[in-house]
């Protein structure tokens, strides 16, 4: 099981379980960080003890046969895969300017990307400690004062709320924006000291030859991961965005009807004192939960009534009473401010007018006036569609074929309605024959499924979660483009069940070295170019086979 994913929705609603799934990435950032240290040390002993040559690699080798990626989400793609395990090759040879091509790009991404995120956990931790503090005070402020101090303290409020939102927002976006970078940034410069490695030795063609097929797939794996990094990282910066411009009465997709901190009269023997709980509440079934760190597990009731606190009855604002069905008398509750005491009351049916809750992610009307070429309008067409030509209805079923398992995309196909396929029919067609002429256009399959999968293909929800399933959707269109005439032209084979993907990766990565003389692997569809070391180390530079892969913009020209 990968590392949860964190959505910026949930940074607002700042629950425990939020904290935990937070909590996880910081340990594996911390461990990562910890894995380069002890790496870039064991990497200078190699540079500098020739003596110690051997106990060196070895050490060396086993930390990077122990050492694993966790990625975001449940599944991973074959590229992420195959950079996962690439990197288990054996360090057996001393690599020349290894200090330039490997010490230092580690030390860089440890100092700039690692350092950053803890800076963005301190300033997290500052705001939160803040907040949570002036928002205690904002409480404790008597019903009675003047209007207009109310007023004035209300809107301290909300500038002090959304200054903890985006110190919330901007550490959650950029935690997962390294664990993502890791994957090629962290590889690249292991795959410049294997190359180095080679070259300083004058091991031979022979040698050379068998390492050939290894170095171009890992190429062509860390483009693509690039690439998916760049897109995905697109959509979640948007989001990002969306929910920060979010209004204070926003409700965050969740399977309860509401959740959030309450504050809850309790009384004790020398008077009342309001405690701060997360709580929760079902609809269907009345249920209402509430807990802290002090009390496992959480307390359950069946709701019986709600009815909002009037004013002039109790010295707390935005407060209301619910009765239960386990105990007599009634609970006083505090909420957070009246827009959420009116969630709260709209969701436990309490003698509250019903609000419409404003629709946050509501989609605008795009139009394509600015757009100057004929794909740029055919791509905004599909986008703009209020439903993708593949369906929301099939979208996980497509996401699980994606494991490029053609039989399954084929039946996928024939699924959706009748006049989605035939578009589909028409639109693949037309890019199979772009692809064709991909010597002059740059043009490949793998290049029309990354510009064409979010297009073709989106989850109905708008989560991180969704964004990280991009890089199938490019997978599931590239199948479609490649496979056209088969798709189109045959009737799916349904004799024998759909294989079914598993939704997590039900075993460890292989930590087996691989051996150099195991054969050769079939390689993608494109050769990217890929320099993995400084312009005065022109050994080390590995050139292109095939057009680069991320010109991508030739397809607005075609």
């Amino acid at each position: 099981m990968g590392l949860p994913t964190l959505e910026f929705s949930d940074s607002l609603l700042d629950s425990p379980e939020f904290r935990e799934r937070l909590q996880c990435h910081e340990i594996e950032l911390e461990r990562t960080n910890r894995f380069i240290k002890d790496l870039i040390k064991d990497g200078n002993m190699l540079i500098s003890a020739l003596r110690s040559l051997s106990l060196a690699v070895q050490r060396f080798s086993q930390s990077l046969r122990e050492f694993q990626f966790e990625c975001i989400g449940d599944a991973e793609t074959d590229d992420e895969v195959n950079i996962g395990e690439r990197k288990q090759l054996e360090m057996a040879k001393y690599i020349q300017n290894a200090d330039d091509v490997l010490i230092s790009p580690l030390e860089r991404f440890r100092k700039e990307q690692i350092a950053a995120v803890k800076e963005e956990k301190k300033q997290f931790d500052k705001e939160t400690e803040k907040y949570y503090s002036v928002l205690e005070k904002h409480l404790s402020l008597s019903s009675k004062k003047k209007e207009s101090q109310l007023l004035e303290a209300d809107s301290q409020m909300s500038k002090d709320r959304q200054v903890f939102y985006d110190a919330s927002l901007q550490y959650v976006f950029k935690i997962q924006e390294v664990q993502e970078r890791k994957k090629f940034e962290f590889v690249e410069p292991l795959l410049a000291f294997l190359q180095g490695l080679f070259t300083f030795y004058h091991e031979g063609y022979e040698l050379a030859s068998e390492f050939e097929p290894y170095k171009q797939q890992l190429q062509f794996n860390l483009q693509n991961a690039r690439n998916n990094f760049e897109s995905t990282r697109a959509e979640v910066e948007r989001l990002m965005k969306r929910i920060r411009s979010a209004e204070e009465d926003f409700k965050a997709p969740s399977c309860f009807t509401m959740e959030g901190y309450l504050y809850i009269q309790e009384k004790r023997p020398l008077g009342s004192v309001w405690t701060r709980y997360y709580c929760t509440y079902e609809k269907s079934s009345k249920m209402f939960t509430m807990g802290n760190t002090e009390t496992r597990p959480a307390k359950m009731f069946r709701l019986r009534s709600c009815v909002r606190r009037k004013t002039e009855s109790i010295d707390k604002r935005f407060c209301f009473d619910i009765e239960v069905v386990e105990r007599h008398g009634v609970i006083t509750l505090q909420a957070l401010s009246e827009a959420n005491r009116r969630l709260w009351m709209e969701a436990m049916d309490g003698k509250e007018p019903i609000y419409t809750l404003p629709s946050l992610l509501s989609k605008k009307e795009e139009n394509a006036w600015d757009n100057k070429t004929i794909t740029s309008g055919l791509k905004n067409y599909f986008r703009c569609l209020a439903e993708p030509l593949l369906t929301y209805r099939l979208h996980k079923e497509f996401i699980k074929a994606a494991s490029k398992i053609l039989r399954a995309i084929h039946a996928l196909v024939h699924k959706i309605p009748e006049k989605n396929r035939v578009m589909l029919d028409l639109l693949t067609y037309h890019l199979f024959k772009v692809s064709s002429h991909s010597e002059q256009n740059m043009m490949t399959v793998s290049n029309l499924g990354m510009i064409f999968g979010p297009t073709l293909m989106r989850s109905q929800e708008e989560t991180v979660a969704a964004m990280m399933n991009i890089k199938f959707q490019n997978i599931v269109v590239e199948i479609i483009i490649e496979n056209h005439d088969k798709i189109f032209g045959e009737a799916p084979d349904l004799s024998m069940p759909l294989p079914q993907a598993p939704s997590s990766r039900s075993t460890p990565r292989r930590n087996k070295a691989i051996c150099l003389s195991s054969g050769k692997r079939k390689a993608r569809l494109y050769s990217p170019a890929l320099c993995l070391a400084d312009n005065d180390s022109e050994s080390l530079c590995l050139q292109p086979t095939a057009p680069v892969s991320h010109h991508v913009s030739v397809v607005d020209g075609y």
